[in-house]
């Protein structure tokens, strides 16, 4: 059995001292690849250097909503290069987030828009963050029709959900998927596995029973382990079908 953990950030303090470690752990847990996901142009120059160094890590790279208002003036084409790189699977974290705005709702919108246009020129698939901002994430999407990718963390409703599949998207779920009244189980029951991801998101949103500490890639599991629980089948089974779609997406 194997797992792909397709959304994990590991180079923050509580993981890249002891990455060797967190790593065995995952793999204790059959959690066996990993997508370290960029978010800035240094994040994802860290990403594609662990990468290189671990034959399983893989990387993207990518503007995070909360970095638009950052972005270098070439930062279109600092992707386009680092996108060159064989273990560079996709373009990514890129998105809107309006619930923090960190960065202006314009600047996040134009910059999400340059990079799927890059994207869909590229033929890369993009790993895409979308926070309280469901309409202009769809609106924004539907303009770009070639582009195919994942809704990274899924945290909104099933029409959502849906609406994502029919424009071709993947919809990943972490570790909120777990947590007590979360609705979200309610959402995965009704969607096909062929279209599923697991990621932890680390080191963010531990699951249960580890919520409220630092997440790591092996936790992937216990995602896996509750979408079982809401499909009714195995945990292999979920192993197979996100691996499978995983592989099938980035091209691994």
């Amino acid at each position: 059995m194997e797992l792909i953990d397709t959304h994990c950030h590991l180079f923050y303090d509580d993981l890249k001292n002891d990455l060797d470690i967190v790593l065995n752990r995952a793999q204790e847990l059959d959690v066996n690849r990993f997508i370290c996901v960029g978010t800035n142009m240094e994040d994802s120059w860290k990403c594609l250097g662990l990468a290189e160094t671990y034959e399983n890590i893989y990387a993207s790279v990518g503007v995070h909503p909360h970095d638009a208002k950052d972005a270098p003036e070439d930062y279109l084409d600092q992707i386009a290069d680092l996108i060159t790189f064989p273990k560079m699977i996709a373009l990514g974290e890129i998105g809107l987030d309006y619930f923090r705005n960190i960065s202006e709702p314009d600047i996040q919108k134009n910059v999400f828009r340059e990079q799927l246009a890059l994207a869909q020129r590229l033929q890369k698939p993009v790993i895409f963050h979308n926070r309280d901002a469901d309409a202009d994430v769809l609106k924004i999407l539907s303009e770009f029709p070639d582009v195919t990718g994942v809704a990274h963390c899924f945290s909104s409703d099933l029409k959502t959900a849906k609406t994502f599949i029919d424009l071709g998207f993947y919809i990943s779920f972490s570790g909120n998927l777990t947590y007590k009244n979360s609705h979200l189980p309610d959402v995965a029951k009704e969607l096909p596995l062929e279209k599923l991801l697991v990621e932890t998101d680390s080191p963010y949103l531990s699951p249960v029973p580890y919520r409220g500490k630092p997440n790591e890639p092996g936790r992937t599991r216990f995602v896996a382990e509750k979408l079982a629980e809401i499909h009714g089948v195995t945990l292999e089974i979920i192993a197979e079908k996100t691996t499978t779609n995983a592989e099938s997406l980035f091209s691994l």
